[in-house]
């Protein structure tokens, strides 16, 4: 492996030819690295004619400043390449150990769901009030986990959340007992646990459309469903908790706010009428009385006609991969996800114990 000291004096020799240029670049204690930049008519013209280093006339100043970059570049890059390879390699085992602690996180959640399939609106509207607290100016609430505190659920735009908020607590008692990395934060849980919740609306639509036969509904989720649009959702694995409530007033009671008012919420925290629709199975149990709501509004109406719409077709393609962008992006908010959360040393071998 090649390093070069910092400070050594170079040396060049040109030996140009008509159609090509071939410049050595070498040090006092290494060989010479040589580079070429050879066109197809220099395969024909291979007559060289040497030249002093004072007859450049051919050769300009940045030519050969450039030439020594790329030798110097070439060299650090090649004395690094074990650190690199050992960065990787970290890498891969960081993200091969979050992996296999999100599919627990996953299948413990949706056996939860599946056994209190009534508390999937409420698990939903969870996660978004969790995360719609978030201030753009001040930077503060979003999806923190700060739902989770006594004195934020029972507020009277949370009426109806504690059932599911308990019901998570369950949950993340079987997820920490399985964790090799630290407990899990609330803040990834229950957006996590709608992520769930909306996969299995998801489901259920596939299986209605399939006369209620659950083994062609999963079918045909599985071919033409959103499952693969979730992956950069699942990669904004690592959200801190915040240790008090959200203020208060930063969170509407959808059932009783105008249409107006829901509109400015979602505007102030980055989204708009498109997202205010996609999102309406968010704002409440009943779907379609919420829909019926934001479609008196001029801006909103065409955003839930053009979603009711897909939902009838087979794949609901427009409406599932809308909701999923727009969740992605609510479920990060206030939070700068820490990539390296849940990871945990490799167990060491003691290559003297093993027998041969």
């Amino acid at each position: 492996m090649m390093a070069l000291a910092m400070g050594a004096p170079l040396s060049l020799q040109m030996q140009p030819s008509p159609l090509s240029s071939k410049v050595f670049i070498s040090t006092p204690n290494y060989s010479p690295l040589r580079f070429n930049a050879i066109t197809n008519q220099d395969q024909a013209c291979r007559q060289n004619v040497k030249v002093s280093f004072s007859e450049q006339a051919d050769y300009s100043r940045r030519d050969i400043v450039l030439g020594s970059g790329t030798a110097v570049g070439s060299a650090l890059i090649w004395s690094l390449s074990p650190a690199l390879e050992s960065v990787n390699a970290a890498d891969l085992i960081q993200r091969r150990q979050r992996g296999e602690f999100l599919k627990i996180i996953k299948d413990l959640l949706i056996t939860a769901i599946q056994a209190h399939p009534e508390l999937i609106p409420s698990i939903m509207q969870l996660a978004l009030n969790d995360a719609v607290s978030y201030d753009k100016v001040s930077k503060t609430g979003g999806a923190n986990g700060s739902i989770r505190f006594m004195s934020e659920i029972t507020r009277p735009e949370n009426e109806g959340l504690l059932s599911a908020m308990k019901l998570l607590e369950d949950v993340k008692k079987e997820i920490d007992a399985s964790s090799k990395g630290g407990p899990i934060s609330y803040a990834d849980l229950i957006q996590l646990a709608g992520q769930s919740a909306t996969k299995s609306t998801f489901l259920s639509a596939a299986i209605r459309k399939c006369g209620g036969n659950e083994q062609k509904g999963q079918t045909l989720y599985t071919a033409y469903g959103s499952s693969g649009q979730w992956g950069l959702f699942e990669k904004q694995f690592g959200r801190t908790d915040t240790e008090e409530p959200d203020p208060e007033g930063k969170v509407l009671k959808w059932a009783e706010s105008p249409v107006a008012e829901m509109k400015r919420k979602f505007v102030d925290i980055g989204l708009g009428p498109r997202q205010l629709a996609v999102m309406s199975a968010f704002l409440g149990p009943d779907q379609v009385a919420t829909e019926a709501k934001l479609a008196l509004d001029p801006e909103v109406a065409p955003w839930v006609n053009k979603y009711q719409r897909s939902r009838e077709t087979v794949s609901q393609t427009d409406y599932e991969v809308d909701l999923i962008t727009t969740f992605t992006k609510l479920s990060c908010l206030g939070q700068n996800i820490y990539y390296e959360a849940y990871t945990y040393p490799r167990e060491k071998i003691d290559i003297k114990k093993l027998k041969l």
